[in-house]
């Protein structure tokens, strides 16, 4: 497959961050939440540098940070500032490989092909100002590769989910035929197979196939398909539920202001706007459990292992993306595969190696600073962030 990248992308963990944030009041403007000081953790041998990237966020202005690694056997958590290693957090869209995984089970099933048109099972969904669901496959939707516009990119959308207009619409339910018609409004990004853009409207519509198909919402074939037979305990599903679990360290956002601007909490908001593209709340135990069983062939046939591992160009050179998985070339030339996750208030990362024993799950509970990539980095590669 030809693809180009017609305009500049954001990363998986911006585009999330869009996509799920939602608010309705002011919470504590932050300063002291957000000031408490670092509490740097002594790091095992092997994971003093990725110890160093949490460090390094939290000196950044993040009020804390918290990562889990496996290898092989052996096991390390790190946390930084005010955090519990056992922290709940909200994924963004790591959500995606969840999604993707559902599908490409119903495939194996028999249910539904993911060549099959999107009109095939949303029929009429996709259809305005050129976009036309009769031409757009459902493995497209899980590539980025479809064209659909981006409903987080719509404007009038991000003024009520940025800024001040956030904490006056953070409880707002959204269906996802809702998110799918602000989206209908604009133009395609591109033809259908032709170039790579991400988009969260993508998997909105995902989510409303393994419905369309399965009779029930998505997030019930998520829990039925992997929560339960990898009892992930930590691992939910909330659907327009705004709380967070038990133990969590709080999210912080400046609501789309820059380093300085008042902070505010924003652990509570309606993660519909996020949908099956990125509402999901884990930690960093079960994320890890998840991606290695998946990398490991435990949820997928190899088929489907091999559909699901089908990478195409994303118009970044270390940076491919297969069936809501990323695979990423390091500095140090490993490779990595998995996914960020972005939403108000919280930055996330898990990735694993290929064979499935080296894995990472990291967050970072603010939204306008730090760099959860130089976590993975640190933890893949042995590389410490570089100080300022």
């Amino acid at each position: 497959m030809s693809v180009r990248t017609v305009r500049p992308v954001r990363t998986a963990i911006a585009a999330a961050t869009v996509a799920a944030a939602l608010t309705a009041t002011v919470l504590v403007p932050a300063s002291a939440a957000v000031a408490a000081p670092a509490k740097p953790s002594r790091a095992k041998p092997g994971h003093a540098a990725t110890q160093q990237a949490l460090d390094a966020a939290v000196a950044a202005g993040v009020p804390g940070a918290v990562a889990q690694a496996r290898d092989g056997r052996s096991r390390w958590t790190g946390t930084a500032g005010e955090r519990r290693g056992h922290d709940r957090y909200r994924v963004g869209s790591i959500t995606k490989t969840f999604t993707a995984t559902v599908l490409l089970q119903l495939q194996t099933e028999g249910r539904l092909d993911l060549d099959d048109a999107v009109e095939k099972h949303l029929p009429g969904v996709v259809r305005g100002n050129g976009h036309d669901g009769r031409k757009i496959t459902v493995r497209q939707l899980l590539n980025h590769t479809s064209g659909i516009y981006g409903y987080t990119e719509d404007p009038d959308l991000q003024k009520r989910v940025f800024g001040p207009e956030f904490l006056e619409h953070r409880y707002d339910t959204w269906t996802p035929r809702q998110l799918v018609a602000v989206a209908m409004t604009h133009e395609p990004d591109f033809a259908p197979g032709t170039s790579w853009n991400y988009s969260n409207t993508n998997f909105i519509l995902a989510g409303m196939v393994i419905e369309k198909v399965t009779g029930r919402p998505y997030g019930k074939a998520v829990e039925n398909r992997i929560v339960k037979p990898l009892k992930l305990r930590a691992t939910r599903v909330p659907g327009t539920d705004s709380r967070m679990p038990r133990p969590n360290s709080g999210a912080y956002s400046t609501l789309g202001g820059e380093t300085g601007a008042p902070t505010y909490d924003v652990t509570e908001l309606n993660p519909s706007m996020a949908g099956a593209a990125g509402e999901m709340i884990s930690d960093s135990n079960d994320l890890q459990t998840f991606y290695r069983a998946l990398l490991k062939g435990r949820l997928l046939p190899p088929t489907e292992m091999r559909e699901l591992t089908d990478t195409v160009a994303t118009g970044m050179p270390d940076l491919r993306y297969g069936l809501g998985l990323m695979q990423q070339k390091l500095s140090c030339g490993k490779e990595v595969w998995g996914h960020g996750g972005g939403i108000h208030g919280s930055s996330s990362q898990a990735q694993v190696t290929r064979d499935g024993e080296h894995s990472l799950a990291a967050n970072l509970n603010a939204d306008w600073t730090g760099d959860t990539q130089s976590v993975v980095e640190a933890e893949f590669c042995g590389t410490a962030p570089k100080k300022r």
